[in-house]
């Protein structure tokens, strides 16, 4: 009987071998370090050998320079790697300094002392940036020029010299400018990626105090109704229990569909949700609506203005009164819900609701979104709150938030 072959796309063997090829994926190599720029010191190869071989005049004086400028180069190179360090005053001593010693060296030797000027042309592009790089690295490669003339190599040598300078500089300062800024988008992207997910967290607090804050409001108020007619109307009390019931049912639904983040609220059903809930309070419900029909996104905004406003309603107003009236035109809708109450109780402990965490919330939800909440005592007593939104819905251009605010999770 044939063996059955193994798939080796699946299995543990497959799964590690995927994990493997996303760990090589994600390490992606750094920018360049000072150590890539120390094997250039061997140019200078040439000047030692005419020291070793005793073809330079004061051969201990060309070694101290030697020694001088590599030491000099190192310390430059090294600092400017390192952006603080890069814009010390310190740093631009020291490459005075390098300078200094490199023209000494040139115009005392000449010949393969020349190519020095490279090496200072590289020290340059790792600590000068901008204009000070284009004036520093031409008026570098213009000396460079000059003295490979003036020592006499001619043809073309002093123009290879003049060009060399320049271009050592040039490539290097671009190689690491680029470096930097692709880390600079590196971290970018990844403190968006911060603040996307804060962003997230603080929608769905936001959304889950909606709807918990409402639906708690009304399971609370209906509970109590229950409570008084058990004693005298037992049908109305199982009326009111199975109301409950419903109500505990829609949460758990509108819960699930939040986590997922497919929820999209309707005003015409948060509208008949306020009358039942304002009914078993005892607040007698008045809605008006009018104007043209309204954006989907436009609907579930203000049918969470709805739920937070009834909640406040249920919780503090100790109205007999409250009305939704909801009218607009081709450009802007608004939403008011005023009410006969006067407000909570002075003595009563400090509760989420008004001026707090709901009203916050829904403020900058429709500022967000090309909107405005205002909320305040009414001038007849009472407590009233204005919302108003673009009738075609929220702007897409007033906030990078538009589609989080409505109430859709894209991510």
């Amino acid at each position: 009987m044939p063996r059955k072959r193994t798939d080796p796309g699946t299995g543990a063997r497959a799964g590690r071998w995927r994990d493997r090829r996303r760990c090589r994926r994600d390490q992606r190599p750094g920018p360049p370090g000072p150590y890539t720029l120390l094997p250039w010191l061997l140019m200078g190869m040439g000047a030692f050998s005419n020291l070793f071989q005793g073809e330079a005049a004061n051969p201990w004086l060309g070694g101290l320079g030697l020694l001088t400028f590599n030491s000099l180069y190192i310390s430059v190179v090294f600092r400017g790697f390192d952006k603080k360090k890069r814009e010390s005053p310190v740093t631009y001593w020291l490459l005075a300094a390098t300078a200094t010693v490199t023209f000494a060296l040139a115009i005392g030797y000449g010949g393969s002392w020349l190519l020095f000027f490279p090496l200072l042309s590289l020290a340059c592009g790792t600590v000068l940036r901008h204009r000070q790089l284009a004036a520093g690295l031409l008026s570098l490669a213009v000396v460079a020029t000059l003295v490979a003339v003036w020592r006499g190599n001619g043809g073309s040598d002093p123009w290879t010299i003049g060009y060399g300078t320049f271009i050592s500089g040039a490539v290097t300062a671009a190689i690491l400018t680029l470096a930097e800024t692709v880390m600079e988008l590196r971290t970018t992207r990844q403190e968006l990626a911060r603040t996307a997910v804060e962003k997230e967290r603080l929608r769905f607090s936001r959304d889950l105090h909606d709807l918990l804050g409402h639906t708690l409001s009304v399971i609370v108020v209906k509970s109590e109704a229950a409570r008084r007619l058990a004693p005298r109307d037992m049908d109305a009390a199982l009326t009111q229990v199975a109301d409950i019931e419903s109500v505990g049912r829609q949460a758990l639904t509108e819960i699930r569909e939040a986590v997922t983040g497919y929820r999209e609220g309707s005003l015409a059903t948060e509208l008949d949700r306020a009358r039942s809930a304002l009914t078993a309070a005892g607040i007698e419900p008045v809605l008006r609506r009018s104007g043209p029909p309204l954006a989907p996104q436009t609907e579930a905004l203000l049918g969470w203005v709805v739920r937070e406003a009834v909640t406040n309603v249920v919780r503090h107003s100790h109205a007999t009164t409250c009305s939704f009236v909801v009218d607009g035109n081709a450009e802007r809708v608004r939403l008011t819900v005023t009410d006969d109450g006067h407000g909570p109780d002075p003595d009563a402990p400090a509760t989420p609701g008004i001026g707090g965490t709901g009203l916050t919330g829904l403020t900058e939800r429709l500022a967000a979104t090309g909107g405005s909440l205002r909320a305040g005592p009414g001038p007849q007593g009472g407590f009233v709150l204005t919302a108003e939104l673009p009738a075609d819905g929220p702007d897409e251009a007033a906030s990078g938030d538009a589609t989080d605010l409505s109430l859709r999770r894209e991510w």
